[in-house]
């Protein structure tokens, strides 16, 4: 049926594509003068375009961030368990006294370092200088780190 109805149109698509061939030919002899006419701005505009293009370029290669996103799932330990025990073992292991283990708690209840201080009643810089000594002996860098570790090791509850 469809090459019917080509058959029938034959002279009509002749002609549709004779006229839209012969409309490019017109078109491309029109751009071809414009540019023999217009050869400087035809330059200008495509190195504009050119430089343009660089631009957005290099803009978004330079603002694209080159830190890497990596999510790590680690088991997060809620409050106490029924049957904890603290591992002794652990706390001589670190060599962690009696008042850094207390300070360890406090940092594990979410507690600043003034509040540790005011509890503890002792200085700010005492608590500072117990977290510093926490983190060396614990080999880590934040109070995070240090709390999950010893939750870990069953140090804290």
């Amino acid at each position: 049926m469809y090459f019917k109805l080509i058959n029938k149109n034959k002279q009509v698509i002749l002609y549709g594509v004779a006229l839209a061939a012969l409309l490019v030919l017109l078109k491309w002899l029109e751009f071809k003068l414009i540019i023999v006419d217009h050869a400087f701005e035809m330059y200008i505009g495509a190195i504009a375009i050119f430089f343009t293009a660089l631009g957005i370029w290099l803009a978004l290669k330079l603002t694209k961030p080159k830190v890497k996103t990596v999510v790590i799932e680690r088991p997060v330990y809620k409050g106490a368990m029924p049957d904890f025990k603290i591992n002794q073992q652990e706390i001589d292991k670190l060599n962690l006294s009696s008042r850094e283990l207390e300070v360890l708690q406090l940092m594990a209840q979410g507690l600043s370092n003034q509040e540790i201080s005011e509890r503890l009643f002792v200085s700010l810089n005492t608590i500072k200088t117990h977290s510093s000594k926490i983190f060396e002996k614990m080999e880590v860098k934040r109070r995070t780190q240090a709390v999950e570790m010893a939750q870990r090791l069953g140090i804290i509850s």
